[in-house]
């Protein structure tokens, strides 16, 4: 389960048994919602949230700022998941110590 970013007390991060759409799931204490990308010739042109199995969701002011984390780091996020899922490369976890 490879960790991509942190973002004040927010986790983002793959199940290692992913599948398409490309998409993080991020948590917070026992919440977590799966952001799932969506992209058009390179450029992200929607973000749709869904619920985990078995887990409530994000609360509604930790999803705000989980989809600002989402929307500026979209292609990153992307290119992270290339490199897990198709290139087989562990990827860096980004800190991120400011507020968006």
């Amino acid at each position: 389960m490879p960790k991509v970013i942190e973002y004040f007390g927010l986790i983002f991060y793959f199940y290692s048994n992913e599948h398409l759409p490309v998409h993080v799931h991020v948590s917070h204490a026992e919440y977590e919602t799966i952001f799932e990308l969506f992209f058009e010739n390179g450029l992200l042109t929607d973000v749709q949230l869904r619920k985990a199995d078995g887990v409530e969701m994000l609360p509604a002011k930790d999803q705000k700022e989980a989809m600002k984390v989402v929307e500026k780091y979209a292609d990153e996020i992307a290119q992270k998941w290339l490199d897990y899922f198709v290139l087989k490369k562990k990827p860096s976890i980004r800190k991120i110590t400011k507020r968006l």
